[in-house]
């Protein structure tokens, strides 16, 4: 099991913590080539988004590995869950109807919860 857990919970945070670190760190212009749905949202909701994801990939791997707050580990891995269908429903609702990704990372982040819940 945890072999398991590390090796998803180790994607999925080095997916969200690149994702995030370039939400928080580039423009709308350079992100807009990446992700068309940039100019849908406030740049601050923007910035706001790539913390919470650079912070929910730290969840997913810090608390299990210090034993301090391993709840915390479960509960990343539920929030990216409600992220992604936040995604999904952004990319519905527009011209971009791509969710193939968000919906492998819905899925990962699913199974992740699991074992997060056994460590």
């Amino acid at each position: 099991m945890n072999v398991a857990y590390w090796t998803l919970a180790g994607l999925l945070a080095l997916f969200y913590l690149y994702a995030g670190t370039l939400k928080v760190v580039r423009g709308r212009d350079q992100l807009r080539p990446m992700m068309a749905w940039v100019d849908r949202i406030p740049l601050p909701a923007l910035k706001a988004l790539g913390a919470v994801e650079v912070l929910g990939a730290t969840g997913l791997i810090l608390p299990p590995l210090t034993g301090i707050a391993p709840w915390l580990a479960p509960a990343a891995a539920i929030g990216f869950v409600l992220l992604q269908t936040g995604a999904i429903a952004v990319h519905l609702t527009s011209e971009d109807r791509r969710i193939a990704l968000n919906a492998v990372l819905i899925l990962t982040a699913a199974v992740t919860t699991w074992p997060a819940t056994r460590l």
